[in-house]
């Protein structure tokens, strides 16, 4: 199913403190253009500079994510994110008069509130979605911290915490769709530890933490004096004693709200990706270090897909490495059913090859008479044919083997090839040869568009 780009409706307004600086801020949400992302502007600096909502720009993780480029700042954006994504929302100026996004209730609900006031729209370009076609993982043995990417037909998302605490153990939240984030996940709250709060105090962080925009987790017993001081430090009004658990009068929306928090905070960090994913999200023990590191992860298979989608060069002067009586060699096929024409590169690893598609195609007498189009399987064929070729030069005497399709998967079409078209091949391994079995991906070009795609597995058989 196609996906469109989406904007807000109109401007809206949010002012709030900063969680971290206690600075007092203005935030414009705006509209903007298709193609135009996620973008972040300091207008209370001259020239009112810009900073994209990449992860490339990510330079501190601690409490929260900031990103900064060319000296131009801006921290504690994840809830915002968040809610960005939760509203799929692809196009947004965000103007902010400070270098800190407020704090506000301590969840997304805010965003989301303001969004839902002017609205969203839905744009006339194509949103680009990157598919996740094999697991992407992150690993983090010291603090017992996994996040893992596997292929899936939507985007969902699971957490799983243990703090190790009497109070705070094991915890899961997960959201299959983002048309719960709304009621499921933006509400749930940022939470500390309160042992943690005069370390961050001191650290110069959560100067404008209070219990209105912060769950404290009580782990221990404290006494009143040590809570009173603690309040005065925060020059904040005093609380009463309680036993272990959430500090005052808090009341928890969900049960397990910190762990819906760590999903909201997982979500707005993995929009800095640049694109919706397709794939399911996998986290134990996320943080922001974390979730940063894996939509790293994550870009780098998206800039590798997009070097993969680069159409190969072909040079109608040179020679082929195999012309088609040395394909005939090498495969069984023969007219009208042999769809390699020419071997332009081969390797251990990777095959071009190319099948010049005429009108003299027996198959366009009836695919279709009026508007000849050549049957999608059959382009399935050519590459299949094409592998087979890639995969026989692991063997010796490739003339006494043959290759068997076992499995084709996540084949897309994405236009039609047409008489007069050359289809350029293009099969690459995934994974080593096994016993035989070869996996790989398969690419059919005309031009410099992919025009079909899929997953390959094939196995080697000696011919009877």
């Amino acid at each position: 199913m196609t996906i469109f780009q989406k904007t807000i409706g109109k401007a809206v307004t949010i002012s709030g403190t900063g969680l971290h600086s206690g600075a007092k801020v203005q935030v414009h949400f705006l509209p903007a253009p298709e193609g135009h992302g996620i973008v972040f502007q300091r207008i209370d600096m001259d020239g009112q500079p810009t900073v994209k909502a990449r992860v490339d720009f990510v330079t501190e993780t601690a409490r929260s994510t900031t990103i900064e480029k060319d000296g131009v700042k801006i921290s504690t954006i994840e809830h915002a994110l968040s809610a960005i994504t939760g509203k799929g929302i692809s196009n947004i100026l965000i103007e902010i008069n400070g270098h800190e996004m407020p704090i506000l209730d301590g969840s997304a609900r805010p965003y989301i509130d303001a969004f839902n006031t002017v609205g969203v729209l839905v744009q006339d370009a194509e949103q680009e979605v990157f598919e996740i076609s094999q697991p992407i993982i992150y690993t983090d043995e010291k603090n017992e911290i996994e996040i893992l990417a596997l292929p899936a037909d939507d985007y969902s998302l699971s957490v799983m915490i243990d703090y190790h605490s009497v109070v705070l153990g094991n915890q899961y939240a997960s959201i299959s769709k983002m048309d719960d984030f709304e009621d499921q996940i933006s509400p749930a709250r940022t939470f500390v530890f309160f042992r943690e709060l005069e370390i961050l105090w001191e650290s110069n962080l959560i100067k404008g933490g209070s219990l209105d925009n912060a769950i404290v987790i009580l782990d221990r017993e404290v006494s009143q004096d040590e809570l009173d001081r603690v309040a005065d430090l925060f020059n904040k009004p005093r609380v009463q004693v309680r036993p272990q658990g959430v500090l005052s009068n808090t009341k928890l929306y969900y049960s397990n709200e910190p762990a819906r928090h760590k999903l909201l905070d997982l979500i707005g960090d993995l929009t800095l990706i640049g694109m919706p994913i397709k794939g399911k999200i996998i986290a134990t023990r996320p943080g922001h270090h974390a979730n940063v590191e894996f939509a790293k992860l994550v870009k780098q298979e998206i800039i590798k897909e997009r070097n993969r989608n680069i159409a190969p060069s072909i040079d109608p002067n040179k020679v082929p490495l195999l012309d088609i009586n040395d394909i005939m060699k090498l495969l069984p096929h023969r007219a009208p059913f042999l769809l390699v024409d020419r071997v332009l590169e081969l390797s251990e690893e990777m095959v071009i090859g190319a099948k010049n598609v005429t009108m003299n195609e027996p198959f366009f007498a009836g695919h279709f008479p009026d508007e000849p189009v050549m049957p999608g399987v059959l382009i399935v064929e050519a590459m299949a044919q094409c592998g087979g070729i890639l995969v026989l030069g692991s063997v010796d005497d490739p003339a006494l083997y043959s290759t068997y399709f076992l499995k084709i998967d996540s084949v897309k079409f994405k236009r039609k090839v047409v008489p007069g078209d050359t289809l350029v091949l293009k099969l690459e391994l995934l994974e080593p040869i096994r016993r035989g079995i070869a996996k790989m991906r398969g690419q059919a070009f005309v031009g410099n568009q992919v025009v079909t795609e899929g997953v390959m597995m094939a196995q080697i058989v000696k011919n009877k």
